[in-house]
């Protein structure tokens, strides 16, 4: 079972589901095409990623880190430097990770983007750091392209959706 772990306390994550695990699939497999393969890695929900900043451990669906992997000083199998961070939302979790969980997010030097990927309706968004340090919020529905600056592409909505189970 897997754990976040914040201020001391674990708190158990529950298992997702097969149209949760085939949209992380997706979504990396469709980052991957917009990545740097030399000097980006991509990751799905086995790296920990901890947030200096509050102290939140967590396993987001997907991360990219560009560059060197920086461990954290506490806990050497948690990065602290990811680029890019993935969330694709479920009923149990879009609050938490809409809201608590982005708190923390926002608070990582090195992330310049983060992407909600909804179950239904086939919908993606992203939180972008701007040059001032603030994030924008875009979104992408059927048809269309979400741009990622970040990565120096787009992500389109339909293929992530194409092959529903």
């Amino acid at each position: 079972m897997k754990h976040e772990f914040l201020g001391g306390q674990i708190f158990a994550m529950a298992g997702g589901s097969p149209e949760h695990a085939r949209l992380i699939t997706e979504v990396a497999f469709a980052l991957r095409s917009l990545i740097d393969p030399a000097t980006c890695r991509i990751f799905v929900s086995e790296l920990k990623v901890r947030v200096e900043a509050t102290g939140l451990a967590t396993y987001p669906d997907v991360a990219i880190v560009c560059g060197d992997v920086e461990r954290d000083k506490e806990d050497g199998n948690a990065v602290v430097n990811p680029k890019v961070l993935v969330e694709v939302l479920s009923p149990s979790t879009e609050a938490y990770d809409r809201g608590e969980k982005w708190s923390h997010y926002r608070r990582i030097p090195a992330l310049e983007a983060y992407v909600l990927v909804a179950q239904i309706p086939a919908r993606i968004e992203v939180y972008e750091r701007q040059p001032n340090g603030e994030f924008v919020h875009r979104s992408a529905s059927v048809g269309e392209s979400l741009p990622l600056a970040a990565l120096g592409g787009s992500l389109d909505v339909d293929p992530l959706y194409a092959r529903a189970l």
